[in-house]
């Protein structure tokens, strides 16, 4: 039963940022618990809640800094007609910037899907959104990215094209009114952030092709993946063979894989994020004040494709394709827009290098069907893949080695007519780039290691009871570690814990004021290392904030 829900429910998320959302933490803060008294929770969801919010961190700004502002795009958002208009830099505050922070303010009232929105400037996608589903008396949300990995695109007067497509009739009525700004901080990038900023970001021609600077020394891929378009590939993690009995089917089942290559040799791969939108698991009342991880952050799977800078440098176009393994073969569903960040040797017209490994593991795919009165998907799909090369710099030669391990387990589990209908997944994506010789811009010094370890797990049931009442029980988790080395010392480490739980229940097949819901969710995103901690938690109880507290 659910997945049918989903599809009618999810069918406006269309189209196609990373983080805040209304969340200006300044230090700790804890809402009154209903049993105080002072927080009045109602017995069950009525016509206006809480605006949106999220427990992740505000982007830092430098302090005592000058800063200027730019309105880049302002819309109101009714149907696929996309904001077109025209970027200019802030003169006043020159063109190196220590930091860049992109800001979209947005409302909406009455009913309206979630959509999915993008914005390009020159070309390169720097922020990618999803919407909060609104009240019938409105709400209001807003989200930051800081976007100064992006700065050699913002020097220069560009062309802006911005999109979150809608659909608005008389029975969804909800216009996407969005307004969104860049804020430039005068000076440079502190040390400990500088070799983050590329000095050119590019775009691939006519959809595959890319021609480096000469004397790149340093080139990363961003590929923003979601699987998307109002079809089964929305919620891919869900799919089924044909010979299962449900309603989303995939020839090979669930196993998503995101792949990149250049000139067909096989590039990189990444795991990509199980995104939840805001109409997901057949029941909006779960994120209608707290969004699942990401919901309004949609990061880019990153590719370090330094191996390769040697061939690239050889001032001729070269074929950059991406592909989702596991996605049917002809059918749509996935967006992943490509832009390539450059590191160039100061020194160095050219230069020269060469992609000396590639070598990839077994790949694994199996789903495993059992029928019964409750049927049973088991899937397990992984892959391994190294890629080295050098390039030989003004500083010396640079040695660059990428491994990435992939691996994805599940158990699908649901009875006829899909009710009750459960998932229990897990996705890990783990990469090691060691970096040896050099020492210059972009590589920082000789026998470096930085590993990523990224783990994504989802774990909920849906089940449609007696008076057609629809209950959805749901925990997200979004985690990474990431750690450095330098010749086998540890010096830098982080972690990130994100965790979303829900559970809400409304009555199905009924006008929006007879569904009597009630719904309880919560957030908890954690970060500590050796840059110091925040940790945030948040809880809303039919559509109050009831809880906001932080400290570490």
């Amino acid at each position: 039963m659910r997945s049918r829900i989903i599809m009618s429910m999810l069918s406006g998320a269309t189209l196609l940022a990373s983080t805040l959302l209304g969340a200006t933490p300044a230090q700790s803060v804890a809402i009154s618990s209903p049993a105080d008294g002072s927080t009045a929770v109602p017995a069950e969801f009525g016509s206006d809640w809480h605006d949106p919010i999220t427990a992740a961190p505000p982007v830092s700004r430098p302090e005592n800094a000058r800063s200027c502002e730019v309105t880049v795009a302002e819309a109101q958002f009714r149907d696929f007609t996309p904001y077109r208009g025209t970027y200019t830099p802030p003169g006043e505050c020159g063109k190196r910037w220590s930091k860049v922070v992109l800001r979209l303010d947005g409302n909406v009232k009455g009913r309206q899907f979630d959509r999915l929105g993008h914005l390009h400037i020159g070309g390169v996608e720097v922020f990618r959104t999803s919407t909060p589903q609104p009240s019938p008396d409105g709400i209001a949300w807003s989200v930051e990215k800081d976007v100064t990995c992006y700065s050699d695109t913002l020097r220069t007067e560009q062309p802006v094209e911005m999109l979150i497509g809608n659909v608005v009739d008389d029975t969804y009525t909800g216009v996407l009114d969005v307004r969104v700004t860049l804020t430039f901080y005068v000076g440079r990038p502190d040390t400990r952030t500088a070799g983050t900023v590329p000095d050119r970001v590019l775009t691939l021609q006519d959809g595959t092709a890319l021609t480096t600077p000469r004397n790149s020394e340093r080139v990363i891929a961003e590929v923003y993946a979601t699987g998307s378009g109002g079809g089964c590939e929305e919620y891919w993690y869900l799919t089924v063979p044909d010979e299962a009995p449900y309603s989303c089917k995939a020839d090979d089942g669930p196993y998503r894989e995101v792949r990149i290559s250049v000139d067909g040799q096989l590039a990189g791969i990444a795991a990509p994020f199980p995104n939840v939108w805001t109409g997901g698991w057949s029941n909006p009342f779960l994120w209608y004040v707290v969004p699942g991880p990401r919901a309004f952050d949609i990061q880019p799977l990153r590719y370090d494709l330094t191996p390769f800078a040697g061939l690239l440098n050889d001032g001729r176009p070269h074929r950059v394709e991406v592909s989702v393994a596991g996605v049917p073969e002809g059918q749509s569903g996935w967006s992943a827009p490509v832009n390539v960040l450059v590191w160039q040797d100061e020194k160095k017209e050219h230069v020269t290098g060469a992609l000396t490994k590639v070598r990839e593991g077994d790949f694994a795919n199996a789903s495993t069907y059992t029928p019964g009165t409750e049927h049973r998907l088991d899937t397990e799909g992984s892959h391994r893949l190294t890629v080295a090369g050098y390039v030989d710099t003004s500083h010396g030669r640079v040695t660059t080695t990428v491994r990435r391990s992939l691996l994805n387990t599940s158990t699908h589990t649901w009875s006829d007519g899909e009710n009750p209908d459960a998932l229990d997944a897990r996705w890990s994506d783990d990469e090691t780039v060691t970096v040896s010789g050099g020492g210059g811009r972009g590589v920082r010094g000789q026998d470096r290691t930085t590993r990523v370890q990224r783990s994504y797990t989802m774990d909920g049931t849906t089940t449609l009871g007696a008076g057609d009442r629809l209950r959805t029980v749901l925990t997200l988790g979004d985690r990474a570690t990431v750690t450095e080395t330098h010749g086998g010392r540890r010096t830098a480490w982080s972690r990130l814990d994100d965790t979303y739980t829900g559970d809400a229940t409304y009555t199905a097949n009924v006008p929006r004021d007879q569904r009597h819901a009630v719904g309880t969710t919560s957030e908890r995103y954690r970060t500590y290392g050796s840059d110091g901690c925040y940790d945030r938690s948040l809880v809303s109880v039919q559509g109050v904030l009831t809880v906001d507290r932080t400290g570490c």
